[in-house]
């Protein structure tokens, strides 16, 4: 009975996580079909792997990011913990550290970076998007520092696999963004710990009454948000066999913009790492479809805009939708 049970119960999780899709699943597949029926190029397997790299550290980024939202909380310094992660990354490769030590090392220091922002957002008043507005330019200062705002080149052969390597006919960047989105999804649907940050989001007063320990699952995913970004900073570096100080600027705002278009509400308490998922391919299609149709750069910085405005206004619709219906009960 049991296994009939489980199948039923995928079968309705899955039922309700399309419907609460529906709209972000519709617009992937209108720019997926415009863009096949605009371009020649578009849904070749070479193309669309290319598409698996360039998202991967957005896909890791938006994942991190949309955890501290549904806490209710923002990490605007995630651009900068991936730029100064990828020149520690790269400056003890180079200096003789093995590279496992290096990554191991690597991501327990974003899980530092990610703590500093959780303690501060924890154990004061300020609020997180100050805490980490500030964060970022001294995290930004120390990549200068470190590199004396030069780039640091890396040609280590297994660092470099991991930007550039495959595993069969899957990109290595492309197998992370699965078990990336595998354990996002374990963690805020199977785990306490995933149900405790929904509550919070929800509704903080409450979850402290219900005896949720908040500050704990609120330092706990500042430091997991730290640690995405140091691997997307390995990433990013091993993609381009360099770290530079100046890499990841800009790079919150397409986190942001992914998370909420994929229904991670700015209010708290709502979202999934399917939905987050589908708003990275949103923007990762769009950016390679205006890259064929050969739109210049610039109006491809307004299309992000524009996306967004969007993000926030269908925010907006959904939480006012939810009022609504709140008011009715």
């Amino acid at each position: 009975m049991k296994p009939i049970t489980d199948k039923i119960t995928n079968q309705k999780s899955l039922l309700k996580f399309l419907k609460r899709n529906s709209m972000i699943l519709i617009a992937l597949l209108l720019i997926v079909s415009a863009l096949s029926i605009f371009t020649d190029t578009f849904l070749t397997t070479d193309n669309i792997l290319s598409v698996m790299r360039q998202i991967s550290v957005d896909s890791v980024l938006a994942f991190g990011m949309a955890m501290v939202l549904i806490i209710g909380c923002i990490d605007l310094s995630v651009g900068s913990v991936l730029a100064l992660s990828g020149c520690v990354c790269v400056s003890m490769i180079e200096g003789g550290i093995p590279t496992e030590a290096a990554l191991i090392i690597t991501l327990v220091f974003g899980a530092f970076c990610g703590m500093i922002n959780g303690l501060l957002a924890t154990f004061t008043t300020i609020p997180s998007f100050i805490i980490t507005l500030a964060t970022q330019q001294c995290f930004r200062g120390a990549a200068y520092l470190m590199t004396n705002g030069k780039s640091i080149m890396c040609y280590d052969e297994k660092f470099s696999a991991i930007g550039t390597g495959y595993i069969g006919p899957v990109p290595i960047l492309g197998i992370v963004i699965i078990v990336c989105l595998a354990f996002t999804c374990i963690l805020l649907n199977k785990t306490k710990f995933g149900r405790g940050m929904y509550a919070i989001g929800g509704n903080k007063s409450a979850a402290v009454y219900a005896g949720i320990k908040v500050r704990k699952i609120t330092a706990c995913v500042f430091i997991f948000t730290g640690v995405m970004s140091a691997m997307a900073g390995i990433m990013l570096a091993s993609r381009v066999y360099s770290a530079q100080p100046a890499s990841g600027a800009g790079y919150e705002c397409n986190a942001i913009a992914a998370a909420v278009l994929g229904g991670v509400s700015f209010n708290g308490g709502i979202g999934t790492a399917g939905g987050v998922m589908i708003g990275v391919l949103i923007i990762g299609f769009m950016n390679n479809g205006l890259n064929m149709l050969h739109v210049t750069s610039y109006w491809q910085i307004i299309v992000k805009g524009l996306l967004i405005l969007l993000a926030v206004y269908l925010d907006t619709l959904r939480n006012n939708k939810r009022l609504h219906i709140k008011k009715r009960g």
